[in-house]
């Protein structure tokens, strides 16, 4: 059990490095000014967003978010 733990562990350490690098990568979420009075852009970057190199940031950090919360619920609970 020490030996899975360990490795879970590490797992763990690794999820929190990648978590911190996928974050800075990503660009704000502030539209500026725009924003304040409810203009919308409906360019081709926005349309296509979820192809792009941010979409994928985005759906990344999604998935590295889901296994830091299972894994430190898992390290947690065998704990007690």
């Amino acid at each position: 059990m020490a030996t899975l733990k360990t490795v879970l562990i590490i797992l763990l350490i690794v999820i929190c490095v990648a978590l911190t690098v996928i974050i800075l990568l990503q660009e704000g979420k502030s539209n500026g000014l725009g924003s304040l009075s409810g203009q919308q852009f409906d360019s081709y970057w926005s349309r296509n967003k979820g192809r792009s190199r941010e979409g994928f940031l985005v759906k990344f950090t999604s998935v590295c978010v889901i296994l830091f919360f299972i894994l430190s619920a898992v390290l947690n609970i065998g704990s007690f």
